[in-house]
Formats: C-alpha cells, sequence, structure tokens
C-alpha cells in the first residue's frame, strides 16, 4: 500500500509539474505496478481491452467528420444575430454548443466555433472575451447529460463494465446533468456580462503594439547560390523572413539552408520602420509593384496555437526547439496570464496555457490540427472545405449513432465503430485524416491508467482512503461523504488531467459506498461529473485551455465565473444523487 501511494504521488507530482506528457507518465506508473507484482498483466493490460478506449477513438473520428464539415459554423454565425443585447446573444451561441457537446466531443466543437465568435466580436465591436469562456463552459455542461458527451463519462462507463457491473445507460447521466445544465445556462447567462473583463485578445494587443506589414523583395545575381544562412537573410533583430516564391510556387520550409535563386521573389514581416531598411541589403531589390503591404491583405495569416498538457513544446524555448524550421512559421507574440510577453520571445520557456501568435501560410492550420505539439485556432479568413451534402452525411450518421446506443439496439462501442466507419466509406474523411483525428495520448493514458486503478484498488489504498473520509466526515451524513468526493475530484481534475483524476478516485469511490452502505453507482457518477466540470483552472480541461490566450484572459478569471457554477454542481449532485442512486 505504502509503495502504490509512492506511486500515485509520484505520477501526480510529474502531472502537475509537466515533467513529460500525462500519457507517457500514466504508463510508466502501469509499468512499474506490474513490475513490483502489484497487479497482474492481465489487471496491468485490462485497459487496452476494455471498450472504453477503443469507443473513445471511434468518437474522436466522429468529431472530426462533424469539425471538418462545419456544420455548426452557419447555424451560429445565424443565431448570432446583430450583438445589440449580449445576454440574447449569448443564449444563442451557448444553446447549440451545449445541445451539440452532450454527443459529441467538446473540444472540436470550441475549435471550429473559436474563430466564427470572434470574428463576429470584431465585426461588432465586441469583447471576445465576454463570450469565450462562456463558450468553453457551455461546452462541458453538455457533456454532462449523456455517456458519450466526454471521453471522462466514457472512461467511468469502462470502469465499471470491468468491476463486473452495469456499464451507465446512454442517458443515465441526464438525471444529475440536466439539472446541472439548465441551472449552470442560467447563471452563464446571468453572470458572464458583469464579471467577465472586457479584455483584447493577444491579436488585437500585437495589432495595437506592433503592427506588421510585409515587403516583398527579389533575389538579385550577387545572391544566386547562396544559402538563406549565408546570406544572414534569417537572423534579423526585427524583421522576418516568412516565405519564398519561385517560379510561381512556394517554397516550404525556408530554412538556413535554403539555397537563393536570381529573381526568387522574398516575403519578409516587420515592423513598417524596420522593413523600409531592406532595400538597403546587398543582392536585394524591390518587386515591381514596390510598395508595402498591410499584413492583413496578403496570402500570410495569423494562426494562435495553444501549448497543451501533452505538448513537446513545455519547458522549451522557441530557439531551442528550432520552431521556424519544424512548424515553418514565424511567432509573432507570446501570451500568457493576460499579458504578452516582453524581451526576446526566442528565449521564454514555454508554459501550459501560452498562446502564441504564428505567422505562417494558409495551410498551417491543416498541417498540424491533429497533432498534440499545440492546439491550432484557424484565422478569421478559415473556411470549413466540406460541402453541405457532407454535413448531412455527419448528421445522419451522428442521429443514427444516438439512436442506436440509446434504445439499446447496439452497444456504445459497436455504434460509434460502425459511424466511424460510415464517414470514411462515404468519402466525408480519408482514412488518413480518421487516423490523425484519434488523440493516440489520450487512448493510451485511458488504457494504462486501468493498471494503475486496480493497483489503487489490491494493494488496499482505495480502502484507507474511503475509511479516512468516511471517519472525517461521517458526522455530516452520507450526502457530507459524498459531497467530500465530489471536491476532491473537482481539485484534482484541476492539477491533473479529467481521465487520469476519474481512473483514481473511481476505486476510492467504489470503497467509499461500500463503506457506507450506499449504492456505488451514485458515488461513481459524481467522480464523472467531478472530472468533466473544470471551470476553476485554464488547465484542468482542454477547452478552457484553448480559450486562454484567444480571450485575453487570466487565470483569476476562471474562477470569478466558475465559483458559482462549481457550488451549483455541488449543490445539485448532493440533492440528486441520493435520491437517484439510493442505498
Amino acid at each position: 500500500m505504502w509503495f502504490v501511494s509512492a506511486v500515485v504521488v509520484g505520477v501526480l507530482i510529474l502531472l502537475v509539474r509537466e515533467v513529460t506528457s500525462p500519457a507517457a507518465t500514466m504508463v510508466a506508473a502501469m509499468v512499474v505496478v506490474l513490475v513490483a507484482g502489484v497487479v497482474t498483466p492481465a489487471e496491468a493490460l485490462s485497459g487496452f481491452s476494455n471498450p472504453a478506449p477503443v469507443t473513445v477513438a471511434a468518437l474522436y473520428v466522429l468529431a472530426r467528420g462533424v469539425e471538418k464539415t462545419g456544420a455548426l459554423v452557419p447555424v451560429v454565425h445565424r443565431l448570432l444575430g446583430a450583438g445589440r443585447n449580449m445576454r440574447r446573444s449569448l443564449v444563442r451561441l451557448l444553446a447549440p454548443v451545449t445541445i451539440s457537446s452532450a454527443f459529441l466531443n467538446n473540444t472540436p466543437i470550441v475549435a471550429m466555433l473559436l474563430p466564427t465568435v470572434r470574428a463576429w466580436c470584431d465585426e461588432h465591436d465586441l469583447a471576445p472575451s465576454r463570450f469565450l469562456m462562456p463558450l468553453s463552459f457551455a461546452a462541458l455542461l453538455g457533456g454532462t447529460i449523456t455517456v458519450i458527451g466526454t471521453s471522462t463519462n466514457i472512461v467511468v462507463s469502462g470502469l465499471l463494465e470491468e468491476s463486473g457491473r452495469q456499464p451507465l445507460g446512454f442517458f443515465e447521466l441526464a438525471t444529475v446533468g440536466l439539472p446541472i445544465t439548465l441551472g449552470a445556462f442560467a447563471l452563464l447567462i446571468l453572470l458572464a456580462p458583469i464579471v467577465l473583463p472586457d479584455r483584447r485578445s493577444i491579436r488585437q494587443e500585437v495589432d495595437d503594439e506592433q503592427r506588421h506589414f510585409v515587403m516583398d523583395m527579389r533575389v538579385g545575381p550577387e545572391l544566386d547560390g547562396s544559402t538563406v544562412g549565408e546570406a544572414d537573410l534569417r537572423h534579423m533583430s526585427s524583421v522576418f523572413l516568412a516565405s519564398l516564391v519561385r517560379d510561381g510556387e512556394l517554397v516550404a520550409p525556408v530554412t538556413p539552408e535554403t539555397v537563393l535563386h536570381e529573381r526568387d521573389r522574398v516575403r519578409f514581416v516587420g515592423r513598417v520602420d524596420d522593413i523600409d531598411t531592406l532595400p538597403r541589403i546587398p543582392g536585394l531589390s524591390r518587386t515591381a509593384d514596390d510598395h508595402i503591404e498591410d499584413l492583413d491583405t496578403t496570402d500570410a495569416r495569423y494562426f494562435e496555437a495553444v501549448i497543451g498538457m501533452d505538448s513537446p513544446l513545455l519547458g522549451r524555448t522557441l530557439k531551442k526547439a528550432d520552431f521556424r524550421s519544424t512548424y515553418q512559421g514565424v511567432v509573432m507574440g507570446i501570451h500568457r496570464s493576460g499579458h504578452l510577453m516582453e524581451g526576446k520571445l526566442g528565449t521564454v520557456p514555454l508554459h501550459v496555457g501560452d498562446t502564441l501568435l504564428v505567422l505562417a501560410d494558409p495551410d498551417f492550420h491543416e498541417r498540424w490540427r491533429d497533432r498534440r505539439d499545440f492546439l491550432v485556432i484557424a484565422d478569421s479568413a478559415h473556411t470549413p472545405p466540406a460541402t453541405s451534402r457532407q454535413a448531412a452525411i455527419v448528421g445522419v450518421v451522428t442521429l443514427a449513432i444516438i439512436v442506436a446506443a440509446s434504445t439499446g439496439l447496439l452497444p456504445i462501442l459497436q455504434a460509434s465503430l460502425l459511424g466511424g466507419m460510415a464517414l470514411v466509406l462515404t468519402r466525408v474523411i480519408s482514412p488518413s485524416e480518421a487516423r490523425d483525428a484519434v488523440d493516440l495520448d489520450v487512448v493510451v493514458l485511458i488504457a494504462s491508467a486501468f493498471g494503475l486503478a486496480a493497483a489503487v484498488q489490491n494493494s488496499g489504498l482505495a480502502d484507507l482512503v474511503a475509511g479516512g473520509m468516511v471517519g472525517m466526515l461521517d458526522g455530516f451524513g452520507s450526502r457530507g461523504v459524498l459531497i467530500g468526493l465530489l471536491v476532491a475530484t473537482i481539485a484534482l481534475t484541476g492539477l491533473v488531467t479529467n481521465n487520469a483524476a476519474a481512473l483514481l478516485m473511481f476505486p476510492i469511490a467504489v470503497e467509499t459506498a461500500g463503506q457506507l452502505g450506499q449504492d456505488p453507482r451514485g458515488f461513481v457518477v459524481a467522480v464523472a461529473i467531478g472530472a468533466s466540470v473544470d471551470f476553476l483552472t485554464p488547465i484542468g480541461y482542454q477547452t478552457n485551455t484553448m480559450v486562454y490566450g484567444p480571450g485575453g484572459y487570466r487565470f483569476s478569471d476562471y474562477p470569478r465565473l466558475g465559483s458559482p457554477l462549481t457550488l451549483l454542481v455541488i449543490l445539485m449532485v448532493a440533492l440528486i444523487v441520493p435520491t437517484a442512486w439510493p442505498g
């Protein structure tokens, strides 16, 4: 038991300190308890044969189809209206988001709508900070209504099945999730215009502090055959080489080793005072059009890349990561805790929640959208490439999965796999897009964490923690213990990932209910809810991290709006769960 306690503490420290990715941490923990003999090989690897990770993977494919077709974008854009009444606009935005996130992965929903909402805010001279956090919170709320609303619910359902109990029914969570969603929805509409700040995004701050322009230059015979590095065009202090065009074709990436040819057209980005000095560089001359253009009028675009918890860029600087060559983009600003970072950007170690304003070619979003390096937010010019027919196919497939799973016609696993296969067969997404859509880190984390959960159970640690919780809170009755379990889950979710929190708290919930003589199902539902609704931090849930920089938020902004929502969740769980799942 003490050995497993040390392993769990080590896991928490590694997750909080972001030493490595959550998946790598959980795999290491699973291997350690297996080698130590705390769990059998079958128990350690049980997650890899459990339906939960495969179901999550299949639903990622479905979510990718929804994101690619952009089915929600025109609906939300029409509903937002003229923006004259902020609360009315919030209702029109949050209602479809909440409903759709009950059946779809909330991360692609937020990724798909974020550029649309921000462009609408710019159009109506409104602060994105008033809308983006409610967008994320609404997506979290919808996930509490069905078992497929979040990967956390699927994980908890899989753990129930693994323990010999019935998995969660499709709408079983709605008993408590729907009242929570309705109450929190009303609070969002009431409080968001009051408590959220009127703050600029990183794009607006960069534009205000240092407006960027571009100039196209022609390579002369003096530089013919020289590399970009030899010509010293890559390391200028305030002017960036953004792209190179040769015979009408874009040469990418432009690295220090790229060889220049006479008549190549090179594009530089910088402040107007700095960029106007370029004609004095030997071997470069102005192009025939001979003018400086505002950056927004070119084919180079701004993208925002948000650093997540499992990014390989964590703790590294842009210079050490060789960002420009690796990602074919130039970082124009780094947003952290509501402010632009000052000094040399290349020497700043990157943290979770940092938002990079990246200047890149229009394909940057497609190249990096399904990678864990960062969460790419498309620029306002991005438009969904799919047709209305494809959007209709996705809608039919999604509805079929919901009907099949909710009526018991098919288990959720089979329905999800058939849905993903249908999107590939109908060519809504390609096989490679389906493969890239699956976040393997999340799937591996879920599967490997089953082994650690079994170790917590086998070693007696779950029984010890449950006994301590019951002893400390027994004076408040079973409801008091239930609230303590819920609060512990919410707190743990804010420190580590939602799935890791659910997997670690599941055996404790079962043991706690057993010691109280209560139905474990109700306590497990409390864990599922607590791990799905992190309203207090920007790092506990991926969608909160996504809106952090684009909304210009600070860490303290989240509890300002999230605390009343969290209190509502605790109250609803305490009132409903003991009645809906009595002992």
